[in-house]
């Protein structure tokens, strides 16, 4: 008979988090879409347990740079569809799993 060998469950076996943003879709300029990236980052780095702080310091900043009505989502396992300013919308993920969806009304 043949031996049969089961693998072992690694021991100390961590989930990735990364450190660098990852862009699903924009349709943003390429000067806006950096400084939101920068906004985000910045503001996880501020209020790394508190998502909804880090959404109203992101949301703050992009109203004084851009203008207002613009509205940010940062949270684990949502889905969206939202009506939108063209060349106004980001969908990234930053961290894992945390997404963030910023977004300026018509």
């Amino acid at each position: 008979m043949a031996d049969t060998v089961e693998a072992a469950p690694e021991e100390g076996v961590k989930k990735l988090a990364y450190s660098f943003p990852i862009v699903r879709h924009t349709d943003m300029t390429e000067e806006m879409k950096e400084e939101a990236i920068a906004m985000c980052i910045s503001a996880f780095e501020k209020c790394a347990n508190n998502n909804e702080t880090a959404a109203k310091i992101v949301k703050d900043n992009m109203d004084k740079m851009f203008g207002t009505a613009w509205h940010v989502v940062i949270g684990e396992s949502f889905g969206f569809g939202v009506t939108h300013e063209a060349k106004h919308l980001l969908y990234m993920f930053y961290g894992g799993s945390l997404a963030i969806c910023i977004w300026k009304c018509c």
